[in-house]
Formats: structure tokens, C-alpha cells, sequence
């Protein structure tokens, strides 16, 4: 399948985080944390387990608050605007959230709606199979395994036309290597036209060299 269209580049579609801290409960997660990320530009969040990088990805969202600190798209911070922010953003948490009574083309077009996206039932059936799950389209999301289950919540990314900033939380769990290959091929398209992507990944993640990365270390 040919690479999804992309929005035009947009060089003001910066994300900055500013003095960004996180407490839980009676422990501080992280604190002070800075980043700017470009159009362009994949910035990989990286850490021990339980040093809050999950948490770091919901506040840049907007789906949780920061203790200290903000979070700024376009030079503005979310809160200001959290509809117009969430309308250019894709977030895929560690955990495929489908519905299991569903269909996986059901749970694609469920989760498009309320990410803002409107495809139509051929573009739904495009994703799925440019995310290996031709065939399958129609079964119940029980019946699928965790590889493929995870291939229905990123088939997303490939619906038209994609938002410019994607986060994504350990989006390579429980793919084998055509579909890691595949996501890989993705996330390149989304950088070379401009987009943002970031991710959370315990494995390495074999961007082509010339794309400009970030890592932050929690």
C-alpha cells in the first residue's frame, strides 16, 4: 500500500515540554524535564521501568496534568486549546484498547471516530490489510492474537490523512518482523513529511540515519 497523505509540512507544528514534573501519590516520578521536538523530528523516550514514561506520554497529551510545568504545541500550551491540539495528535497507549464483541474493522472505525478521524469503510479495509491483517478484517477482536490485536490499533497511522504528531507507547510489543518492518517503513513516511513521532520502545528502533532523532532519558 502507498504511503498515507500527509498534511503539508508546517514548520510552526512544534512540540516543546517546559519544566515538565510528574508526582504520584508520595513519589516524584520525574522532574524539570525539557525537550523541544521538530517537525520532522522522532523523539525517543527512554528509562527504567516504573520511571514514569507512560506518565510523561499521557501529560503531553494533555490526558494528564503536570505537577509542574507545561506542555506547548505550537507555541501555545494545550490547556489553552485541548479540542485543536487533540484533532492534530494520534495516541496509542502500551495496550491495544479494542473491544473484544467487535469486529477489528468495527474497533478501527470506533477508534478513528473519536480520534477525530472520518474514513470511509474502504479506507478502514486499506489500513487493515496495509497492516497485514487481510482476512481478518471481520473476525471479533477476541480471536486475535496480541501481535494482531496490536496491528489493529496501529493501522491508525495509515488512515488518511494523519495527524501531525503521533505518540506512541511501546508500539513494537508483540509484532513480528514483517510488521515490525512495516511500522518502521510507517513511522519514516510520517518523519519525512514533516510529522512528529513519539515513542516509547525497548527495543532499538532502526530509523534511517538521516531523520533527526532526540533521546530523552528518564
Amino acid at each position: 500500500m502507498a504511503a498515507p497523505t500527509h498534511l503539508p509540512p508546517d514548520t510552526a507544528a512544534t512540540l516543546e515540554l517546559i519544566g515538565v514534573s510528574c508526582v504520584r501519590g508520595t513519589r516524584r516520578l520525574f522532574s524539570n524535564v525539557d525537550a523541544v521536538v521538530q517537525p520532522g523530528q522522532l523523539l525517543r523516550l527512554q528509562g527504567a521501568n516504573g520511571a514514569g514514561k507512560t506518565s510523561l506520554l499521557r501529560t503531553l497529551c494533555g490526558l494528564s496534568s503536570p505537577d509542574q510545568g507545561e506542555v506547548r504545541w505550537r507555541g501555545r500550551p494545550i490547556a489553552d486549546d485541548r479540542d485543536a491540539f487533540h484533532r492534530e495528535l494520534i495516541y496509542l497507549g502500551h495496550a491495544a484498547a479494542l473491544k473484544d464483541d467487535l469486529s477489528a474493522c468495527e474497533n478501527l472505525e470506533a477508534a478513528s471516530v473519536l480520534g477525530g478521524q472520518r474514513p470511509s469503510a474502504s479506507q478502514v479495509m486499506s489500513a487493515l490489510a496495509a497492516a497485514g491483517l487481510r482476512q481478518r478484517e471481520h473476525l471479533s477482536a477476541r480471536s486475535l492474537s496480541q501481535g494482531q490485536r496490536r496491528r489493529v490499533s496501529l493501522a491508525r497511522l495509515v488512515l488518511q490523512p494523519s495527524p501531525r504528531l503521533w505518540v506512541l507507547d511501546e508500539p513494537f510489543n508483540a509484532l513480528d518482523t514483517a510488521a515490525t518492518d512495516w511500522l518502521l517503513s510507517v513511522v519514516t513516511a510520517q518523519l519525512r513529511h514533516g510529522g512528529i513521532v513519539v515513542l516509547t520502545s525497548h527495543q532499538p528502533v532502526a530509523i534511517d540515519a538521516s531523520l533527526s532523532q532526540v533521546t530523552l532519558t528518564l
